[in-house]
This record gives C-alpha cells, structure tokens and sequence, in this order.
C-alpha cells in the first residue's frame, strides 16, 4: 500500500491532485481506516483511466482531427 505521497510520485502528478480526486471518489483509492492508501491495482486503474487512444489513422496518414479554422491574412 502507498501513501498519496508515494502514489503521486510513483505516477508524477501533484499529490494535491491525487487526493482531491480521491475524495471526489473520482479515482481508486483505498481506506484503511480512515488513512487514504492507494494499492498497485488502484494506481494501475489510474493510470488505464487517464489512458486515450492514439490520434490519426496510420493507413491513411490523416489527423483525426475535424476542420481546421481558417486563418486571417493581414
């Protein structure tokens, strides 16, 4: 079990994230006690949470992106 100190370096964000989301109830987390714990399966679900696929289509080249704005001329 990690402490948030521990959790939030082993994953490099601010600890004051971690507990905020925490007790949103936002990420997993455990209590033991009433001391907030985070297990490796909690920080393993964390970092799965905060996981997106990759942008683009490798095949074709093209950005998923949708239509660009169009940019003023001076």
């Amino acid at each position: 079990m990690h402490t948030p100190a521990e959790a939030a370096r082993l994953l490099a964000v601010r600890e004051s994230w971690l507990r905020r989301m925490a007790g949103r109830r936002e990420i997993a987390c455990t209590f033991v006690g009433k001391h907030l714990r985070f297990s490796d399966a909690d920080l393993r679900s964390i970092v799965q949470r905060g996981s997106r696929p990759a942008r683009g289509d490798r095949a074709t080249g093209h950005e998923n992106r949708g239509p660009h704005p169009r940019r003023r001329v001076a």
